[in-house]
């Protein structure tokens, strides 16, 4: 579910939720290696200290605070609005959970996906007889 500005609404409504309640959806790439899948995040402006990540049984849930800057300043006028990031995944049992890893930079979260042993690809081999 997608809304033209990026942002949740009340189910059924119009109305913008309370500020607290509202995300935007970082853009995912996905692709897969023989041993892991890798998921690549956008969330421009979030650093280590603002991502979460965490894997409850099958459910990967992504998270990404941006801090406004601190300035001696008022805006005046402005277009972007500092709202969190969130991003949810279920997860098949080919994925093992124990060997998630993360890393940020430039605002692109990486997470590597380790496969579990029987959901990698096997070369077989072939005899000549």
């Amino acid at each position: 579910m997608t809304d033209t500005r990026n942002i949740m609404k009340r189910p059924g409504g119009e109305t913008p939720a309370p500020r607290e309640e509202r995300y935007r959806i970082p853009q995912v790439d996905i692709c897969e290696t023989e041993d892991s899948l890798i998921l690549l995040a956008d969330m421009p402006g979030v650093t280590e200290k603002g991502v979460d990540v965490s894997v409850d049984e099958d459910v990967l849930s992504i998270t990404g605070h941006v801090s406004p800057p601190q300035e001696d300043s008022r805006p005046l006028y402005t277009e972007y609005e500092p709202l969190p990031f969130r991003r949810v995944f279920t997860l098949s049992q080919e994925i093992r959970r124990d060997g998630i890893e993360g890393k940020i930079a430039n605002g692109v979260l990486r997470l590597t996906l380790p496969k579990a042993e029987e959901a990698r690809v096997r070369k077989v081999p072939i005899k000549t007889q």
